[in-house]
């Protein structure tokens, strides 16, 4: 009889806990101790985010068909997701996330290498869809080490870790879920909006037209120390939504290292990428060939005969300098041989900025942030555009190269415990590396409420 009285107690207990760690859940806090986490054995997110920009007229030398029109444009863009995660056993967790999008883009998304809205889907359109966002398994496996928190977020599960541990993740996700994480930017919803600035500007990363794939990854930490390596499937046809599921044939892979550290007491990280793509591509060599020997103008589209190969390397790092004020840095090349793939027509970018939080003006949850980007193309890509070659998303005609350059600055305003509201703002110099084009300026706000 004691011994049933206390499998008793002990299942009320256990009970209690889970609802003690629900009840966290629900109030936005899993715990008031800042080096204990509960574990959670289910958790729910919502987000929904609005973004509307509006650019004025500008000067133009000329124009061309994937050219950024030269007058006054409006663009909205809105999505809404929910992530359902739940623990099926210890150490795993299973994750599903449906989404809604809509929106119109500025110049039907061309004539910019570094585009202004990083939540636009390629195939939203003014009609709200609906579709699968993810559906992916992550399993843990501890190697050793200090127990280390993960905070309750969208997409992980609150809990505690071991600072060696093994990660595999499988299903339909973003690369962008694993790899190339940055502190400072990364997210649109919430941080910079330009593409150039929430990702390695010349990352070919495998996404199908909406920016997601399905693969597999590996993740390895120890202690300041983490691996990742990943192989995700590429669409059939360059930015466009069906996946080609020949994993072995056609496929993205990447693998990156990252170590932490703490500089002047504060912390950072520092990330090398690589990269390297397979699918059935075009060159700009090709079409170049082609068209000197035919007296046409380059097509991309009519050398598309082949499997060829792509390759990058990408330099991340973010550093805080207080516990209010944070840097980061990226670096990235990519050979420019073929032609872009699955993100966007950079082949080469340098980017930075600079993130303050509001407590030294009184707005402890407010964010202002400022940031450079420089991108850039290969010798082939120029020449492919300077005689006439279209872009899936550039290509004015001819082409008067100069680097893209572009200056985003924000102010993120904390309105409520769960929403906020961004003005923003964006000068383009030299669109889609164009001299004689610009430079563009995006004037931008955005409404975004997770719950």
């Amino acid at each position: 009889m004691p011994m049933v009285c206390f499998r008793r107690a002990a299942r009320r207990a256990a009970a209690l806990f889970a609802l003690a760690a629900t009840a966290a859940l629900a109030c936005g806090s899993a715990s008031a101790a800042v080096d204990t986490v509960p574990t959670e054995t289910w958790n729910a997110r919502l987000q929904t985010t609005y973004v509307w920009q509006a650019k004025p007229a500008f000067s133009a030398g000329y124009s061309g068909p994937n050219s950024v029109t030269a007058h006054r444009e409006k663009s909205y863009s809105y999505t809404l997701s929910a992530a359902f995660g739940v623990r099926p056993w210890s150490g795993a967790e299973l994750y599903f996330d449906p989404e809604a999008a809509q929106g119109v883009a500025l110049s039907r998304l061309t004539g910019l290498g570094g585009f202004t809205n990083g939540e636009i889907a390629r195939t939203s359109g003014p009609d709200l869809r609906v579709y699968r966002a993810r559906l992916f398994l992550r399993q843990t496996l501890g190697l050793g080490g200090a127990l280390v928190p993960v905070e309750s977020d969208a997409n992980q599960l609150g809990g505690m870790v071991q600072a060696r541990r093994l990660v595999l993740t499988a299903g339909n996700l973003s690369v962008l879920d694993i790899f190339d994480d940055n502190a400072y930017s990364h997210d649109p919803r919430t941080q910079f909006l330009n593409w150039s600035l929430m990702t390695h500007g010349a990352y070919d990363y495998a996404a199908d037209a909406r920016g997601y794939s399905s693969g597999v990854a590996v993740e390895w930490y120890h202690d300041e120390w983490a691996l990742r390596l990943g192989r995700f499937l590429q669409p059939r046809l360059p930015n466009q939504m069906p996946l080609d599921p020949r994993i072995g044939r056609h496929y993205g892979d990447q693998m990156e290292i990252e170590r932490s550290h703490t500089l002047g007491g504060q912390p950072g990280k520092l990330r090398v990428l690589a990269f390297h793509n397979r699918a059935r591509m075009s060159t700009y060599t090709d079409a170049l060939d082609v068209a000197a020997r035919t007296g046409t103008t380059p097509d991309l589209n009519a050398v598309r005969n082949a499997d060829r190969d792509k390759h990058g390397v990408g330099i991340n790092v973010e550093q805080a300098l207080t516990q209010d004020i944070g840097l980061f840095g990226r670096a990235s090349w990519a050979d420019g041989q073929t032609e872009t793939y699955a993100f966007t027509e950079i082949d080469r970018s340098l980017s930075g900025g600079l993130v303050v939080k509001g407590g030294t003006w009184g707005r402890a949850q407010d964010t202002v942030g400022i940031a450079y980007a420089r991108n850039g193309l290969s010798a082939a890509h120029r020449d492919y555009l300077a005689r006439g070659g279209l872009g899936f998303f550039i290509g004015d005609g001819r082409l008067t190269y100069r680097p893209e350059t572009l200056v985003e600055m924000f102010y993120n305003l904390r309105t409520t415990r769960h929403t906020a509201v961004t003005l923003d703002v964006q000068r383009i110099e030299n669109p889609a590396y164009n001299a004689d084009r610009g430079p563009v300026l995006v004037m931008g706000a955005r409404l975004h409420a997770e719950f």
